[in-house]
């Protein structure tokens, strides 16, 4: 049986195992994970201890359940947030309830019904701020708003995440 490092639990953060179930509990939420049979995990004083079988694939799986269990504590106790930008003239967005309002230079303005469990602010016009407790579900609906207007590499107009670098291209010569 091969050992993976522990993660130690946070201050208001409740961690229930129940066989293959973990439920994790925090200011944020409730979230509840069903794990792989070749991992198990074990709650030792503030620390929850992996343990891998060692069948094929028993280090790999108990990795990936370790993961997914420390995004769930940072999860309930701070959430996750992913920032958008949206580069280019005209291009503006407004989160007006349950869904997002985006002009991204279509002929038809663009509505996104924001999925339950997240939360999306609009702080300018140019920029989305997608919230949530669930990481894969940020980053989803992330990628999806992306998606409408992906950046272009010649000026580089459309939504992009924050910080991303947009390789340029040369325009063409004479």
């Amino acid at each position: 049986m091969a050992r993976l490092s522990p993660i130690s639990i946070p201050k208001g953060v409740e961690v229930t195992i129940n066989g293959q179930n973990v439920n994790v509990k925090g200011s944020k939420g409730t979230m509840s994970h069903t794990m792989h049979p070749l991992a198990s995990v074990e709650k030792q004083e503030n620390e929850l201890v992996f343990k891998a079988s060692d069948a094929i694939g028993g280090v790999a799986q108990t990795g990936t359940v370790r993961a997914l269990l420390r995004n769930m504590m940072k999860g309930v106790s701070a959430g996750f947030e992913k920032k958008l930008e949206l580069v280019g003239v005209g291009y503006r967005a407004a989160a007006q309830g349950k869904s997002l309002n985006l002009t991204l230079g279509f002929s038809h303005p663009v509505n996104y019904p924001v999925p339950e469990g997240i939360t999306i602010e609009t702080p300018s016009q140019t920029e989305i701020l997608v919230k949530g407790m669930d990481k894969q579900k940020v980053g989803q609906v992330a990628s999806e708003i992306r998606a409408f207007r992906p950046p272009e590499p010649y000026k580089g107009k459309g939504v992009k995440y924050a910080g991303e670098h947009i390789v340029r291209k040369e325009a063409k010569k004479k």
